[in-house]
C-alpha cells in the first residue's frame, strides 16, 4: 500500500524547487544564531597540529567566528589535512548555531579534498536544519549527497530523514520523501514501515496504518515489536484501548518477542484511560511471566494513580519507587504535587518538594506554580509571595500562572492593591498577562461597582490582542 494512498492525498512529484541549488541561497543566515565572544584558541596548538588536536579545539568553541578562525589556522599548515572527522566536527559546531553559508563553505571544502565521505556525515546536516525548522532544506540533503559527493542515500539514510519529518509532523514531506525513496528503487525495510506507521497514526489515521502493518507481508518483511507498540500507542492516544489491546492479540498470535516497552505501553493505555485498577493488576499478571518493572512503570502507576484521586496509593508507590533504586523523574513529581494540592496537603506538597531537592531533581516552574497556586487556594498568600520571589534566585522565571495565583489569592483575601501592585510588577518584567489576568481583576473592579476601571482595564486588555471570553463578554 503507498503511503500517499493512506494519506488520502494525491500522489505529487517531487518539489522541483527543493533541488540543492536553492538551498544556500546568498546571506542565509538564521536570525537566532548562537553569539558568543570569540576566542583563540587555536593560537595554543603546535605549529603541526594533530587531528585530534583540532577537533578537540574545535569542539571548545561555541562562535562561528573561532570555529572558522581556528579551521583556517589549521589548514595553512604545512602538514595538516583535515581529516572526515574534522569536516564533521566542522559541520556539527556550525550547525549547532544555524550558519548556513558557512557550512555550504565547508561542503566546497570536503569536495576539493581527498577525504572519502560517508553517509552518516550528511546525517549532521539533516539534524542540524531540522533543529531551526529548516524542513526543506533538510530534504534537500538528499541531493546533495548524490548530485555533489557522488554518495547515493541508501535505506538508512531515507529512513533517517523520513524519522526526522515525521517527528516534527511535517507529513506532506514524509509523503514527497517516501514517493522519492520508491521512485529511487531503495529497499524499504521494517524501519521504514515502522516509520509511516508512526505518520499515519499521528495523523489520525488508525486503519490505514494497520493495513500497513498487514502490507508487510508482501515485501518480505516481518512486523517487530516496535510495529506492534507503535501502533498500540497510536490507538491509546486516541483513547481506544481495546484496539490497542486487539494489536496486543496480533502480537502475541504472531509469536513476536515482547519486551518492557509492549507491557509499559498498555500500562500507560490502561492509566490514559483512568482504569489504574487494570493497569495494576496488568503488572500483576505480567510479572508471573518474568515482567519486572523499571523508572517507566513506576512512573506510569504513580501519575495514574494521582490522576485518579488515589494520592495515597501513588505516594505509597513512589517509596516503593525509590526503595527499588528508581528515581522518579519531575514529571512525576509534579503529579503528586499537584495531586496533593488538589486535596489541600500543601505542607505534603512542600515536602515532596524538598524530597526533590534532596535527591537532585530539579523542581520546574510547574512545581513551584502548583505549590503556589495550593498555597493561595489555602490563603496562605504570604507564604505564596515568599516562595514567588525567591524563583529567580533558584534560576526560575515567574510565568503567567506564578503571576495569576498570587494575584488569585490576593484577590480572594481582599488585598486587592497588593494584587494590583502584583500586576504591574508582571508587566514591567515582561510576562503579558492573559485573559484570565484580565478577567479576575476586571470581575474585582465590577464587584466593588468601579465600572470606570473596569473599562479601562478591558480596553487595555483589547489593545493588548488578549481575547475576551465569555466572562468579559
Amino acid at each position: 500500500m503507498a503511503f500517499s494512498s493512506c494519506l488520502s492525498c494525491d500522489p505529487l512529484t517531487f518539489p522541483q524547487n527543493l533541488k540543492h541549488p536553492s538551498l544556500f541561497s546568498p546571506h542565509k543566515k538564521l536570525s537566532n544564531v548562537v553569539s558568543f565572544a570569540s576566542t583563540k584558541n587555536h593560537e595554543q596548538l603546535t605549529v603541526s597540529p594533530s587531528e585530534q588536536e583540532v577537533i578537540d579545539i574545535l569542539r571548545t568553541e561555541n562562535d562561528e567566528t573561532a570555529v572558522l578562525d581556528a579551521f583556517n589556522w589549521a589548514l595553512k599548515q604545512p602538514s595538516f589535512e583535515p581529516s572526515l572527522s574534522v569536516f564533521e566536527e566542522m559541520l556539527r559546531k556550525l550547525g549547532e548555531v544555524g550558519s548556513v553559508d558557512s557550512i555550504r563553505g565547508v561542503l566546497d571544502d570536503m569536495k576539493r579534498s581527498s577525504c572519502k565521505v560517508a553517509e552518516d556525515t550528511f546525517f549532521i546536516l539533516i539534524e542540524s536544519f531540522a533543529k531551526f525548522g529548516l524542513y526543506d532544506e533538510a530534504v534537500c540533503v538528499l541531493f546533495i549527497m548524490e548530485e555533489e559527493f557522488g554518495v547515493k542515500p541508501g535505506t538508512y539514510s531515507y529512513n533517517f530523514l523520513l524519522n526526522v519529518l515525521v517527528d516534527a509532523n511535517k507529513l506532506k514531506l514524509v509523503e514527497d520523501v517516501h514517493s522519492l525513496m520508491s521512485s529511487k528503487g531503495v529497499k524499504q525495510d521494517v524501519s521504514t514501515f515502522n516509520i509511516l506507521i508512526k505518520a499515519l497514526c499521528k495523523a489520525h489515521q488508525m486503519r490505514p496504518a494497520v493495513l500497513m502493518m498487514e502490507d508487510m507481508v508482501t515485501h518480505g518483511l516481518v512486523p517487530d515489536e516496535k510495529t506492534y507498540t507503535t501502533l498500540m500507542h497510536g490507538y491509546i492516544e486516541e483513547g481506544n484501548l481495546n484496539g490497542a489491546l486487539r494489536i496486543k492479540e496480533q502480537m502475541v498470535s504472531a509469536q513476536c518477542q515482547q519486551t518492557n516497552i509492549t507491557v509499559n505501553t498498555l500500562i500507560h493505555g490502561y492509566c490514559k484511560v483512568g482504569q489504574v485498577s487494570e493497569a495494576l493488576n496488568y503488572v500483576q499478571k505480567m510479572s508471573k511471566d518474568g515482567f519486572y518493572p523499571d523508572r517507566f512503570t513506576f512512573n506510569t502507576l504513580v501519575n495514574g494513580l494521582c490522576k485518579s484521586g488515589h494520592v495515597k496509593h501513588a505516594l505509597e508507590l513512589l517509596d516503593v519507587m525509590v526503595h527499588e533504586g528508581f528515581d522518579p523523574d519531575v514529571y512525576t513529581y509534579n503529579t503528586v504535587v499537584s495531586g496533593l494540592c488538589k486535596l489541600g496537603k500543601v505542607e505534603d506538597a512542600k515536602d515532596i518538594l524538598n524530597q526533590m531537592l534532596e535527591r537532585d531533581v530539579s523542581p520546574n516552574t510547574i512545581t513551584y506554580n502548583t505549590i503556589i497556586s495550593g498555597l493561595c487556594k489555602e490563603n496562605q498568600v504570604e507564604a505564596a509571595s515568599e516562595l514567588a520571589l525567591s524563583l529567580t534566585s533558584k534560576g526560575i522565571s515567574p510565568d503567567v500562572c506564578t503571576f495569576n495565583s498570587l494575584i488569585q489569592g490576593l484577590c480572594l483575601s481582599s488585598k486587592f492593591e497588593s494584587a494590583l501592585q502584583v500586576f504591574d510588577e508582571m508587566r514591567t518584567k515582561g510576562c503579558q498577562p492573559d485573559e484570565f489576568t484580565y478577567n479576575m481583576l476586571i470581575n474585582w473592579y465590577c464587584s466593588k461597582g468601579k465600572l470606570d476601571s473596569a473599562l479601562k482595564l478591558l480596553k487595555e486588555m483589547e489593545s493588548s490582542n488578549c481575547p475576551r471570553n465569555v466572562i468579559t463578554g
